[in-house]
């Protein structure tokens, strides 16, 4: 096979060659770039992060941190990649003269103890410093890196520096030994890119195209399909075939319960995959942008996916996971399709023989099962227009961000002269599969919103779904929680006024 070409730290590598199945994190340690470790293999931990060039809508590139530990290293062939080694003034740094901004910050206040996890956190950080609407609220200028004031007084919440820097940025890694305050003191500390900075400079060129890619070995074949022509062409040849943007989901099959599929086909890079319409009767949102990229490009118009996004797992995995990987997979607990079903989605399937739109209420039929048709892919959401003046997203977890949902709840209403218009509850986690709470939509719609109404459907949609006993939770907790996040929403919004004009 032939050997994989990534630009890694500024150089072409083009050493070892990478099978369908290896991973990223594997061919940069096997190319000597061992400050990424594997710490969980499911995209959990960060001690793989590493940061790659994407493309901005505006033809200039932005530094994205991504967990290098799930996608396949084919992935990047003929991208760009920057490891911690690679944020250092000088090959083989170790003066603090000599470091990066965020790697001097993290060494001077103290942000490593065993250091197996820092690697990560500088890359995450690093990211989130060359984001390039990142404005120091303060500070001595353009090429400021020093502390900035971080006394609470300065900061607008507990999650935002004033810096600028978003802790978001850091959801995805965990350390172990140090704590997070004096990680947290260095990411404060961060002021502006310096004009001379190579990869600040970098961000004006463009990302690099995508490149087709082929390589058959006795393990398997990977593809990365030159057009969506080329794609049906080998669906339909190969239905079966593994379909990866994010490799979010598909790299955990790999690390943990080591699938090893016959064929996996790269459709990341697709321009019909990535488009993002918004027409006067919807938005249309393409399945192979990324979660960040939505967020960035809708910049919370669109109040419920705002809602959705900072629960959605890490900023690592919002980097690389799509709505089309999301509903593709089928989980009964993905966050992103109550959400979409509370807002009447629907999703437009594409294969060789056309398109056809299909409303996400009767997209899933059974446990990771789909009216998809062998052959069909996920081509794009489409959000119907106008929104639900009130909405909310509720996830019950065991840790406020970075976890799978034990119940997961979306609801969106419109109050019309006191009484409920219409409303949509999208559920996950009490069911087979994500469900809409019909029972309870029906015990809303044309009454009064008041309170008794409120608790008469908040006790019916304690009996939606059909929850289980497992290891996050029980069908008693489960049923409990629907009732509760109900009661929370009507708590929330029952001084809505008596005519709302939706938007």
């Amino acid at each position: 096979m032939d050997p994989i070409q990534v630009t890694v730290n500024g150089e072409v590598r083009a050493g070892a060659a990478a099978g369908p199945h290896t991973s990223l994190l594997d061919w940069l340690r096997g190319e000597g770039f061992t400050g990424a470790k594997e710490g969980c293999a499911e995209g959990e931990c960060g001690a793989c992060a590493v940061i790659v060039a994407r493309p901005e809508p505006d033809g200039t590139t932005r530094w994205v941190s991504v967990n290098s530990c799930l996608p396949p290293a084919l992935a990047f062939d003929g991208q760009e990649v920057v490891t911690s080694e690679g944020l250092g003034r000088a090959p083989g740094a170790c003066a603090i003269a000599d470091l990066h901004p965020v790697q001097k910050e993290m060494a001077e206040r103290g942000g490593s103890q065993c250091g197996y996890c820092t690697p990560g956190f500088v890359c995450s950080m690093a990211a989130e410093y060359y984001r390039p609407d990142r404005t120091p609220a303060q500070g001595d200028g353009p090429d400021q890196t020093g502390p900035a004031a971080v006394g609470p007084e300065h900061a607008a919440d507990h999650e935002h520096g004033p810096n600028g820097f978003d802790l978001h940025a850091m959801s995805g890694n965990l350390c172990r030994c140090t704590g997070y305050r004096p990680i947290k003191d260095a990411a404060y500390a961060l002021g502006r890119p310096e004009a001379t900075d190579t990869l600040a400079r970098r961000r004006d060129e463009p990302a690099p195209a995508a490149r087709p890619t082929r390589v058959v070995t006795d393990a398997g074949e990977f593809v990365r399909p030159a057009s969506l022509a080329e794609l049906f062409d080998r669906l339909a040849a190969a239905p079966d075939a593994v379909l990866v943007a994010g490799a979010t989901d598909a790299g955990v099959e790999r690390n943990i319960r080591h699938l090893r599929p016959p064929l996996t086909l790269a459709i990341d890079r697709l321009e019909e995959l990535r488009g993002l319409h918004v027409g006067p009767d919807h938005i249309e949102l393409g399945a192979a942008l990324t979660l960040t990229e939505i967020e960035t490009r809708l910049a919370g118009s669109v109040p419920l996916l705002a809602d959705l996004f900072p629960q959605f797992a890490s900023r690592l995995i919002r980097n690389g996971a799509t709505l089309g990987g999301n509903l593709g997979t089928g989980s009964p607990i993905g966050d992103a399709p109550p959400v979409l079903l509370a807002l009447d989605a629907t999703v437009l399937l594409a294969s060789a023989a056309g398109e056809r739109e299909v409303a996400l209420a009767e997209y899933f039929t059974g446990y990771r099962e789909s009216v998809r048709d062998p052959g069909e892919i996920i081509r794009a959401v489409r959000i119907p227009l106008p929104l639900a003046p009130r909405s909310a997203f509720y996830k019950i977890a065991k840790r406020r961000f970075d976890d799978i949902s034990s119940v997961a709840v979306a609801v969106a209403a419109t109050l019309d002269g006191g009484s409920v218009a219409r409303v949509r509850i999208g559920l996950g986690g009490v069911a087979a599969t994500p469900i809409r709470a019909r029972a309870t939509e029906d015990a809303l719609t044309g009454r009064p919103w008041t309170a008794d109404v409120a608790r008469e459907a908040a006790a019916v949609m304690a009996a939606e779904g059909t929850p289980l006993d497992d290891h996050r939770a029980s069908a008693r907790y489960r049923a409990a929680m629907l009732e509760q996040t109900l009661l929370k929403f009507y708590e929330e919004n029952h001084d809505a006024p008596a005519l709302e004009v939706t938007r």
